[in-house]
């Protein structure tokens, strides 16, 4: 069989299982969330969250509202290099965003059944 056959055949087939698993995964919320900053935030937001009295203050003062904070949890970057994630029981995440054009940083405790924001502030303040 000449190389142009084959070449030919496999890209036919290639075709029909790109089709396939379109269908197959179309209106799924397939994701891929391989990388660590997106499996630590997926990991947090999958989670209640709790909020300790520091945050509550700050939340109160600048009427920050809860689907606000999970969305700054979900779409945020991770800053690792300050993340403790050596303890035993609840690792402390340090997670950076955006609001209203300014940036906010969030350190969030994350235990096996519960997210609690320890603190939140500006990191332009």
């Amino acid at each position: 069989m000449k190389f142009i056959h084959r070449l030919g055949y496999y890209l036919g087939g290639f075709a029909i299982g790109l089709v396939l698993l379109m269908f197959f995964l179309n209106g799924k919320d397939a994701s891929c969330d391989y990388g660590p900053n997106a499996r630590t935030t997926k990991n947090i937001s999958s989670k209640p969250i709790h909020y300790s009295e520091k945050a509550s203050l700050f939340i109160i003062e600048h009427a920050i509202d809860s689907s606000t904070v999970r969305n700054l949890v979900k779409f945020g970057d991770v800053d690792f290099s300050l993340t403790e994630t050596k303890k035993d029981s609840c690792n402390n995440y340090f997670i950076e965003n955006s609001y209203k054009e300014q940036e906010l940083k969030l350190k969030i405790k994350n235990c096996d059944s519960l997210a609690t924001l320890l603190d939140i502030k500006y990191t332009n303040s």
